[in-house]
């Protein structure tokens, strides 16, 4: 027999049993289902909120998709699709993360709904296409801000800068090229340095950071 989750949501819990979204409503629908098809459920989940909200403060579906991730059970029985989401784009996004995941989607009134007919090819195309635009939207935000505190602020600096970049430093890395065109080892250019007081941006030199300076010189 296959093991599932089971879900179920209404709009509020003062709906009656015999509403149309009612909680035993559905847990008759869902349980018989899952009696002719040979379906055991194993943990039911609800949420009593309304759909309108889709996906947020929902924390019987995100218990389930934290359910869904931890213990091997892979599917979830509900009566309906909208019992997940009104809204087809939201649905469609569901389905796709189940799909993503491995996980099914079992609807007792709608049996065919993670057939990929044209309709619902063309939603998870669109989502596809939404989600690409966001995150180019933000890439652009971002180099908008940085753009305007390089405006705004002088002393603005974006990461970390190599060496080289700071007052002072151009001079020890000519030090340092003279020292190695010398033919002195990497640390003992860093000794001679360590032995001057010369600092290095954390502290003390060593030796891989004379090679890393020395790097950065022969490709600028």
């Amino acid at each position: 027999m296959k093991r599932s989750f089971a879900y179920r949501r209404v709009s509020s819990l003062g709906q009656s049993a015999d509403d149309r979204d009612g909680l035993v409503r559905q847990e008759v629908v869902i349980r018989e289902y899952c009696r002719k098809n040979k379906i055991k459920i194993v943990r039911w989940f609800t949420d009593s909120i309304s759909g309108k909200t889709d996906l947020e403060d929902r924390p019987g579906l995100y218990e389930l998709m934290l359910a869904l991730h931890a213990n091997g059970i892979k599917c979830v029985v509900i009566e309906r699709l909208d019992r997940l989401a009104r809204s087809l784009l939201v649905q469609e996004s569901v389905v796709a993360d189940f799909k993503r995941h491995g996980f099914e989607i079992v609807s007792c009134a709608e049996p065919d709904m993670l057939s990929d007919d044209p309709t619902r090819v063309l939603l998870r195309q669109m989502m596809g296409a939404f989600a690409e635009y966001e995150r180019a939207m933000i890439v652009q935000k971002l180099r908008g801000a940085r753009q305007r505190a390089r405006a705004s602020r002088k002393d603005y600096r974006e990461g970390r800068k190599p060496y080289g970049s700071l007052p002072g430093e151009t001079e020890v890395i000519r030090r340092i090229c003279r020292m190695r065109s010398e033919g002195l080892a990497y640390d003992t250019i860093a000794d001679a340095l360590n032995a001057e007081k010369i600092p290095a941006r954390k502290g003390r030199w060593h030796a891989t950071s004379i090679s890393r300076v020395l790097g950065r010189s022969q490709t600028a």
